[in-house]
This record gives structure tokens, C-alpha cells and sequence, in this order.
């Protein structure tokens, strides 16, 4: 008798510590994919505005009476995050594009060159954003649902908020973002 039950609270500990292993494990999961996102995005990011400095100084050569650019590269030295950076390298492309079709010199091969560049990095930011933001949601999901927000508070996982800066659980309603 004794035995049996014993035997029975072996596995139902078993049960449990397997559960609590898989959950986990698909939380570190998703956290690597998360790091990985960020990781490129953070390497793309800086590639585009490595270009956009270069695009600057061919704007300058050409443009000498106003520095389009000068608030977008002075960037480099200001802490913010990857979203907001994101967003600021947008500006710059938009300002880059008007300055380009205003100045005829600049349409030229190289700068073009840089434009396509551009071009493939925001194709892969996009790609990676998505990727982040689907995994994000799948993390977030696991730390919401029992049991499986109890192994999230013992490891101190805390709901991640998408790469637009949008923290769905927070009680702004008009955080919407373009």
C-alpha cells in the first residue's frame, strides 16, 4: 500500500519536473530566437547608418548651403534604442530621397549603388522585425499561461514588448506608432 503510494508521488513529481523541464526549455527557446533577431537588426542598423554617413558626405559635396543630415548622424552618439534608431534611419532615407531628386549630381552610379545597399538591408530588417515580433509573441504567450508563468517568475522572464516599443500590457491606449 504504502509502496503504490509512494510510487505514485514519484511520478507525479516526475510529471511535474518534466513539465516544468520542457517549459523551460521552449522559453530559453524563444529567448535565443529573440537575441539572434536583435543581434542582426542591431548589425543591419548599423550598416544602414554607416551608408547614410557616406551618402551624407556625397550630399555635402554637392549641397553646401544646408546639412540635411547633421541631427541623423550625430545618432551615433546618443543612446537610444534599436526601434528608435529604426525609425530615425527611415527619416534619413526619406530626407536622402528628396535631397536626391531635387540635385541631379547625385544621380549618379555610387550614390545609386548605396540606394540599392539600402535597399537589401531594409529587406532584411523587415524580415528580422517580423521574426522578432512572432517569436515575442510566442514567448509572451508561454510566460502568460499556467503553469508555465510559474517557471517564468522563478527565472524572472517578464513579458518582452514588440520591436515598434508597443508594450500591449500596459495601460496606454494611444501608444499606436508609425
Amino acid at each position: 500500500m504504502y509502496v503504490s503510494i509512494i510510487l505514485i508521488i514519484i511520478i507525479i513529481i516526475g510529471m511535474i519536473g518534466l513539465l516544468y523541464v520542457i517549459t523551460y526549455n521552449d522559453m530559453v527557446s524563444y529567448k535565443i530566437r529573440i537575441e539572434k533577431a536583435e543581434g542582426i537588426i542591431d548589425e543591419k542598423l548599423r550598416e544602414k547608418y554607416d551608408l547614410i554617413a557616406t551618402m551624407n558626405i556625397a550630399i555635402k559635396k554637392v549641397v553646401t548651403k544646408k546639412d540635411y543630415l547633421k541631427d541623423y548622424i550625430d545618432l551615433k552618439d546618443k543612446r537610444i534604442s534599436n526601434y528608435e534608431m529604426d525609425r530615425k534611419l527611415i527619416e534619413a532615407m526619406n530626407i536622402i530621397l528628396e535631397v536626391k531628386n531635387d540635385y541631379e549630381q547625385l544621380d549618379n552610379k555610387d550614390f545609386n549603388k548605396q540606394l540599392k545597399k539600402i535597399e537589401e538591408i531594409n529587406e532584411i530588417l523587415t524580415s528580422c522585425k517580423n521574426y522578432y515580433n512572432k517569436n515575442t509573441t510566442e514567448l509572451n504567450k508561454i510566460i502568460r499561461k499556467f503553469p508555465s508563468n510559474i517557471v517564468a517568475k522563478i527565472h524572472r522572464y517578464k513579458i518582452k514588448p514588440f520591436f515598434d516599443g508597443k508594450n500591449m500590457q500596459d495601460a496606454v491606449i494611444d501608444d499606436f506608432k508609425l
